[in-house]
Protein backbone atom coordinates (compact mmCIF):
# COMPACT_ATOMS: atom_id res chain seq x y z
CA UNK A 1 0.00 0.00 0.00
CA UNK A 2 3.20 2.43 0.65
CA UNK A 3 5.41 2.36 -2.15
CA UNK A 4 8.92 3.48 -1.79
CA UNK A 5 8.86 4.65 1.73
CA UNK A 6 11.94 3.80 3.58
CA UNK A 7 13.67 4.13 6.33
CA UNK A 8 17.00 6.34 7.51
CA UNK A 9 19.82 3.33 7.94
CA UNK A 10 20.62 4.31 11.10
CA UNK A 11 17.24 4.30 12.35
CA UNK A 12 17.21 2.65 16.00
CA UNK A 13 15.12 -0.73 16.22
CA UNK A 14 13.28 -1.03 19.31
CA UNK A 15 11.88 -4.21 21.00
CA UNK A 16 8.53 -5.06 22.71
CA UNK A 17 7.15 -7.47 25.08
CA UNK A 18 3.88 -9.36 24.53
CA UNK A 19 1.47 -7.30 25.87
CA UNK A 20 3.12 -3.82 25.62
CA UNK A 21 0.54 -1.14 24.21
CA UNK A 22 1.84 0.44 21.13
CA UNK A 23 -0.78 2.67 20.58
CA UNK A 24 -3.78 4.06 22.18
CA UNK A 25 -7.50 4.39 21.16
CA UNK A 26 -7.82 8.37 20.55
CA UNK A 27 -4.37 9.13 20.95
CA UNK A 28 -3.17 11.55 18.60
CA UNK A 29 0.29 10.15 16.40
CA UNK A 30 3.46 11.80 16.50
CA UNK A 31 5.10 8.96 14.46
CA UNK A 32 4.26 5.75 11.80
CA UNK A 33 5.25 2.49 13.33
CA UNK A 34 6.40 -0.34 10.84
CA UNK A 35 6.53 -3.68 12.41
CA UNK A 36 9.83 -5.88 11.31
CA UNK A 37 8.58 -8.52 13.22
CA UNK A 38 5.80 -10.36 15.66
CA UNK A 39 2.32 -10.17 15.73
CA UNK A 40 -0.11 -7.03 17.07
CA UNK A 41 -3.29 -6.92 18.05
CA UNK A 42 -5.96 -4.62 17.34
CA UNK A 43 -9.28 -3.75 19.21
CA UNK A 44 -10.60 -1.94 22.03
CA UNK A 45 -9.47 -2.21 25.46
CA UNK A 46 -11.71 -1.77 28.57
CA UNK A 47 -9.91 -1.84 32.10
CA UNK A 48 -6.51 -2.61 31.10
CA UNK A 49 -7.37 -5.90 29.03
CA UNK A 50 -8.43 -5.82 25.54
CA UNK A 51 -11.86 -6.78 25.86
CA UNK A 52 -12.89 -6.34 22.36
CA UNK A 53 -10.32 -8.11 19.03
CA UNK A 54 -10.99 -6.59 15.72
CA UNK A 55 -7.66 -8.02 14.40
CA UNK A 56 -4.12 -9.56 13.82
CA UNK A 57 -1.37 -8.08 11.70
CA UNK A 58 2.20 -9.70 11.50
CA UNK A 59 5.16 -7.64 10.51
CA UNK A 60 7.01 -7.20 7.84
CA UNK A 61 3.65 -4.19 8.55
CA UNK A 62 3.14 -0.67 8.66
CA UNK A 63 0.65 -0.16 11.57
CA UNK A 64 -2.13 2.44 11.49
CA UNK A 65 -1.47 4.38 8.05
CA UNK A 66 -4.61 5.58 7.73
CA UNK A 67 -4.76 7.59 10.65
CA UNK A 68 -1.53 9.20 9.69
CA UNK A 69 -2.67 9.83 6.31
CA UNK A 70 -5.95 11.38 7.07
CA UNK A 71 -4.11 13.47 10.20
CA UNK A 72 -6.39 11.46 12.44
CA UNK A 73 -5.75 9.88 16.03
CA UNK A 74 -5.55 6.33 16.47
CA UNK A 75 -9.26 4.74 15.93
CA UNK A 76 -8.45 1.18 18.00
CA UNK A 77 -5.96 0.35 20.32
CA UNK A 78 -2.80 -1.82 19.50
CA UNK A 79 -1.25 -4.47 21.77
CA UNK A 80 1.75 -6.67 21.73
CA UNK A 81 0.59 -10.08 21.04
CA UNK A 82 3.92 -11.13 20.78
CA UNK A 83 7.58 -9.98 21.63
CA UNK A 84 7.47 -7.19 18.48
CA UNK A 85 10.75 -5.50 16.99
CA UNK A 86 9.51 -2.40 15.76
CA UNK A 87 10.81 1.04 14.11
CA UNK A 88 9.39 4.83 14.28
CA UNK A 89 9.18 6.99 11.57
CA UNK A 90 8.15 10.91 12.68
CA UNK A 91 4.78 11.74 11.37
CA UNK A 92 6.15 14.86 9.50
CA UNK A 93 8.96 12.09 7.86
CA UNK A 94 6.28 10.14 6.69
CA UNK A 95 3.88 12.72 5.11
CA UNK A 96 7.05 14.34 3.02
CA UNK A 97 7.60 11.00 1.85
CA UNK A 98 3.88 10.12 1.05
CA UNK A 99 3.70 14.02 -0.58
CA UNK A 100 6.92 13.12 -2.95
CA UNK A 101 4.62 10.01 -4.55
CA UNK A 102 2.58 11.47 -7.80
CA UNK A 103 -0.19 13.02 -7.40
CA UNK A 104 -2.10 10.00 -8.71
CA UNK A 105 -0.83 7.74 -5.77
CA UNK A 106 -1.11 10.05 -3.37
CA UNK A 107 -4.61 10.07 -4.32
CA UNK A 108 -5.23 6.78 -4.51
CA UNK A 109 -3.99 6.55 -0.75
CA UNK A 110 -6.01 8.76 0.83
CA UNK A 111 -9.17 7.48 -0.68
CA UNK A 112 -8.16 4.02 0.64
CA UNK A 113 -7.45 5.18 3.90
CA UNK A 114 -10.82 7.18 4.02
CA UNK A 115 -12.29 3.66 3.41
CA UNK A 116 -10.26 1.83 5.40
CA UNK A 117 -11.31 4.60 8.09
CA UNK A 118 -14.80 4.63 7.72
CA UNK A 119 -14.70 0.64 8.23
CA UNK A 120 -12.87 0.72 11.44
CA UNK A 121 -15.08 2.73 12.86
CA UNK A 122 -18.08 0.93 11.80
CA UNK A 123 -16.97 -1.98 13.33
CA UNK A 124 -15.77 -0.41 17.19
CA UNK A 125 -19.08 1.44 16.73
CA UNK A 126 -20.90 -2.19 16.30
CA UNK A 127 -18.65 -3.00 19.50
CA UNK A 128 -21.30 -0.77 21.42
CA UNK A 129 -23.56 -4.00 21.66
CA UNK A 130 -23.32 -6.22 24.68
CA UNK A 131 -21.15 -8.75 24.26
CA UNK A 132 -23.51 -11.35 25.63
CA UNK A 133 -25.73 -10.80 23.20
CA UNK A 134 -23.33 -11.19 20.47
CA UNK A 135 -22.79 -14.31 22.18
CA UNK A 136 -25.48 -15.38 23.05
CA UNK A 137 -27.10 -14.47 19.01
CA UNK A 138 -23.79 -17.17 17.99
CA UNK A 139 -25.33 -19.85 20.12
CA UNK A 140 -29.20 -19.79 18.85
CA UNK A 141 -28.03 -19.57 15.39
CA UNK A 142 -25.58 -22.97 16.13
CA UNK A 143 -28.36 -24.67 18.30
CA UNK A 144 -29.70 -28.13 17.26
CA UNK A 145 -31.74 -30.25 18.70
CA UNK A 146 -30.86 -34.17 18.92
CA UNK A 147 -33.35 -36.55 18.76
CA UNK A 148 -35.02 -37.23 21.92
CA UNK A 149 -35.02 -32.91 21.69
CA UNK A 150 -32.26 -31.96 23.94
CA UNK A 151 -30.95 -28.43 23.05
CA UNK A 152 -27.23 -28.45 22.40
CA UNK A 153 -24.44 -26.35 20.75
CA UNK A 154 -21.28 -28.14 19.70
CA UNK A 155 -17.95 -25.67 19.37
CA UNK A 156 -16.47 -27.33 15.91
CA UNK A 157 -13.60 -24.70 16.30
CA UNK A 158 -11.43 -23.35 19.43
CA UNK A 159 -12.91 -20.85 21.46
CA UNK A 160 -10.12 -18.23 20.96
CA UNK A 161 -11.64 -18.36 16.74
CA UNK A 162 -15.12 -18.32 17.96
CA UNK A 163 -14.38 -14.76 19.71
CA UNK A 164 -12.57 -13.36 16.98
CA UNK A 165 -15.36 -14.04 14.86
CA UNK A 166 -17.79 -12.12 17.23
CA UNK A 167 -15.19 -9.63 17.42
CA UNK A 168 -14.15 -10.27 21.24
CA UNK A 169 -11.46 -11.02 23.31
CA UNK A 170 -11.33 -15.20 24.06
CA UNK A 171 -11.07 -14.10 27.68
CA UNK A 172 -14.22 -12.36 27.39
CA UNK A 173 -15.81 -15.60 25.30
CA UNK A 174 -15.13 -17.54 28.72
CA UNK A 175 -16.64 -14.96 30.85
CA UNK A 176 -19.88 -15.09 28.90
CA UNK A 177 -20.14 -18.59 28.94
CA UNK A 178 -19.56 -18.97 32.12
CA UNK A 179 -22.19 -16.21 33.08
CA UNK A 180 -24.76 -18.33 31.03
CA UNK A 181 -24.24 -21.32 33.22
CA UNK A 182 -24.06 -19.47 36.27
CA UNK A 183 -27.82 -18.08 35.22
CA UNK A 184 -28.26 -21.63 34.30
CA UNK A 185 -29.24 -21.26 30.33
CA UNK A 186 -26.72 -23.82 29.15
CA UNK A 187 -24.42 -26.38 30.96
CA UNK A 188 -21.11 -27.98 29.95
CA UNK A 189 -17.52 -27.30 29.72
CA UNK A 190 -15.89 -29.37 26.83
CA UNK A 191 -17.18 -28.90 23.10
CA UNK A 192 -20.85 -29.40 23.61
CA UNK A 193 -22.74 -27.06 25.62
CA UNK A 194 -26.38 -28.06 26.57
CA UNK A 195 -28.37 -25.34 26.08
CA UNK A 196 -31.04 -25.62 28.99
CA UNK A 197 -33.53 -22.85 28.61
CA UNK A 198 -33.69 -22.09 24.70
CA UNK A 199 -36.10 -19.19 25.28
CA UNK A 200 -34.11 -17.78 27.95
CA UNK A 201 -30.98 -17.52 25.82
CA UNK A 202 -33.25 -15.93 22.85
CA UNK A 203 -34.04 -12.95 24.85
CA UNK A 204 -30.51 -12.75 25.67
CA UNK A 205 -29.64 -12.76 22.11
CA UNK A 206 -32.64 -10.63 21.46
CA UNK A 207 -34.20 -12.67 18.75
Amino acid sequence: MLPNLTFDPHAECELAAAGDVLQQRQQRLTSVLHIDSGRVVLGVREDGQMRHQLGVVEGPFWLDTASALLNLPSAVDMVAETAVQLRRKPLEAFLREVQALPTSTQILLRDMATGYRQQTELAVSRLAQDAEARCAQWLVAHLERTEDGVARVTLHQRKRLIAAQLGIAPETFSRVLRNLRENGLVSGSGNVLQVLRPEALQQVAGV
